[in-house]
């Protein structure tokens, strides 16, 4: 739904019923485990980094389902909106902030798919996921974020689709 839309219609946003899971998502990639205890750098590097791999696994959770896989996009949106706001307050212009969100889209679609070959394939290939897609300080634990990365992946598998959309992640 445009801007244009959304803004002269009586219809209401469809996003509106994933803000709360988009809230969830960012609660659950700014939890400060991942940052203490896996070696996530907590920079603005490392915080993307965290969003994309949080908002990954929700997203592959909701492609599982029929009911949800259309609603992926929707979710995204969220993601655009946040990244042009941090882009903007990073002093980012309105003729480059197009550009720098289609390389974050970019981005995203990538760790989607490194994290659901991680997952398919086992520990150790999300563990190189991790490696290669989180950044780590010095001494950072590809192998515990990953875990905790598969701990979540369970809990959103565990979790009803009312309850997700509700950001009530088991």
């Amino acid at each position: 739904m445009s801007l244009i839309t959304r803004l002269f219609s009586s219809r209401p946003d469809p996003r509106l019923a994933l803000r709360p899971l988009w809230h969830r998502t960012i609660e659950i990639a700014r939890e400060p485990e991942w940052y203490r205890d896996c070696g996530v750098a907590d920079t603005i590097e490392g915080r993307f980094d965290m969003v994309a791999a949080v908002l990954s696994l929700v997203m592959l959770r909701m492609e599982d389902d029929p009911e949800l896989a259309p609603r992926t996009s929707l979710l995204a949106e969220f993601f655009v909106e946040d990244m042009d706001g941090q882009l903007r307050q990073a002093g980012i212009g309105d003729l480059f902030v197009g550009k720098h969100i289609g390389k974050l889209m970019s981005t995203l679609g990538g760790r989607i798919g490194a994290y659901r070959q991680g997952l398919r394939e086992g520990h150790e290939e999300l563990a190189a996921a991790a490696q290669r897609n989180l950044t780590l300080i010095e001494g950072g634990d590809p192998g515990l974020a990953a875990v905790r990365l598969e701990e979540l992946h369970k809990r959103l598998a565990s979790t009803d689709n009312a309850a997700l959309l509700a950001g009530e992640i088991a």
